[in-house]
């Protein structure tokens, strides 16, 4: 399929209005690979260096990523959660597993991993190394979230360790299916830390093997929980209905995913090495 000959604008802006009305149409869906440069410069009948605009352009509108030596991937757009399970499981297909997380209670990394996890144990997947990170907001100090609506400091210094209990239970989860791996021998180095510090949870971040940064925005919600046998209604932000967005660091050090997925690494390493304590 050529290009109009009529269409006043230049033939790297016309393929790009293609790719782009095939991604938001969904003929490509999020995370399909898009044909290659030499494939979609014989489909559109133009030279390679025009495709090459084009693609860039569509990256700086933030409909494409690309991954050095794989292609170029239309991105998700819709304010849907990503799903984190898929690319946590194509994470453990590396051979150097790393993930770091900031959040709440590490609920959601510990059902995500599971999958990936039991495939380590059969074989099907072979890293060499993981280590994960646990960023954790210090449920024993008095926080802004969780809390009573009452604000009463004694019915929230409750709350808050009902809370720190589930977070402890995750973690430690997190760390025992880990540490088996490599009691099993089927990973020659694997590591699970756990640092506190006191600040709010606000919002969640998973930084995954140092290339994709999936964020998302706590809601804070008004619901009941059991405490001391009784219902107590607190502000609590809810991580189920937290949005993910996906970031990826595509090799290009001025695109807007490679600079998210730089400072968002600079942040956890700010905090871990600065006011984040282990117990």
């Amino acid at each position: 399929m050529s290009l109009d000959p009529q269409d006043p604008r230049p033939p790297y802006q016309q393929v790009a209005a293609a790719l782009r009305a095939a991604i938001l149409t969904r003929k490509f869906e999020p995370g399909d690979k898009l044909p290659s440069q030499i494939e979609l410069a014989k489909h559109y009948g133009v030279a390679r260096m025009t495709v090459q605009q084009a693609l860039r352009l569509l990256k700086d509108e933030g409909l494409t990523y690309s991954r050095q030596g794989s292609g170029v991937y239309a991105r998700e757009r819709t304010a849907r959660p990503v799903g984190l399970r898929p690319h946590l499981e194509a994470a453990f297909e590396a051979e150097h597993v790393s993930i770091d997380f900031s959040g709440y209670t590490a609920e959601t990394l510990h059902g995500s991993i599971a999958e990936p996890l039991d495939k380590v144990r059969e074989g099907r997947l072979t890293p060499s190394s993981v280590r994960i990170r646990l960023l954790l907001s210090d449920m024993d100090r008095p926080l802004a979230l969780p809390v009573a609506i009452n604000n009463d400091p004694r019915s929230s210094s409750h709350v808050r360790s009902r809370m720190a209990g589930i977070s402890a239970r995750h973690a430690g989860a997190i760390a025992a299916a880990v540490d088996e791996l490599a009691d099993l021998g089927l990973v020659p180095e694997t590591s699970v830390e756990t640092r506190f510090h006191g600040s709010a949870p606000l919002f969640k971040a998973y930084i995954i093997n140092e290339s994709d940064v999936f964020f998302g925005y706590y809601p804070v919600v008004r619901h009941q929980v059991r405490l001391d046998g009784k219902r107590e209604t607190i502000f609590d932000p809810m991580g189920k209905d937290a949005v993910m967005f996906q970031h990826t660091d595509d090799g290009d050090p001025d695109s807007l995913g490679s600079q998210f997925v730089s400072q968002t690494r600079d942040w956890f390493t700010s905090i871990w090495e600065t006011i984040a304590e282990p117990r």
